[in-house]
């Protein structure tokens, strides 16, 4: 039997083409619908008699895509980071501290209940409430990022913080098999707070 390839090229200029352009453009809706907005709030930093703390929240930065894959045995890792610089007046900001920890939440199906770890803290939490394991997750509570010894009298410093879905936290083949969990992937600006020290 022979093909007429000019009739094959015009069912598919024709037919084929608007059909995967359609499922193209649906894709990139998609995206935009579903991409993450996660943000860091309540970001503050107060001091105890020795240490600067810091406090933030990640919000938005959980999808019903990702609560089924905890539920479905992946493991979420948060990534934190947080940068100190202090200010010269006649030089570039100097970095004196640099932070990088992890929050890591598994669930375990047989028990009904979710397991976090928190590098900063170098502890883990057992909750059988997912609100209460996303709390544990996305909240930098009390974290202790620069001795107050170490400031110097009368100067500015700038903290910056950021949060991320690590890559990691997916098995490389699930990369085959779910081919758009960047749908459910995020990564927040990088945030700052300027503070006056008079110490």
């Amino acid at each position: 039997m022979k093909i007429n390839f000019n009739i094959s090229r015009h069912l598919f200029y024709s037919l084929l083409l608007p059909l995967f352009l359609c499922l193209l453009a649906n894709l990139f809706q998609a995206r935009t619908l579903y991409a993450q907005d996660a943000t860091i709030t309540d970001f503050t930093v107060s001091n105890s008699k020795s240490q600067l703390i810091l406090y933030l929240t990640v919000t938005d930065c959980f999808t019903d895509d990702m609560e089924a894959a905890i539920h479905n045995g992946i493991p979420a890792t948060f990534t934190y980071y947080v940068d100190i610089y202090r200010q010269r007046s006649k030089w570039p900001d100097k970095k004196i501290k640099k932070y990088e920890f992890n929050h890591i939440m598994e669930y375990d199906s047989l028990k009904k209940e979710y397991k976090i770890y928190r590098d900063e803290k170098g502890d883990s939490k057992l909750t059988t409430s997912l609100d209460e394991a996303k709390i544990l997750m996305s909240e930098i509570n009390g974290f202790k990022i620069l001795p107050l010894k170490e400031i110097t009298p009368n100067s500015s410093y700038v903290i910056k913080v950021k949060a991320k879905l690590a890559r990691k936290t997916l098995p490389l083949y699930f990369h085959y098999l779910i081919p758009f969990t960047s749908l459910w992937d995020f990564e927040t600006k990088w945030h700052e707070l300027k503070l006056h020290l008079a110490l």
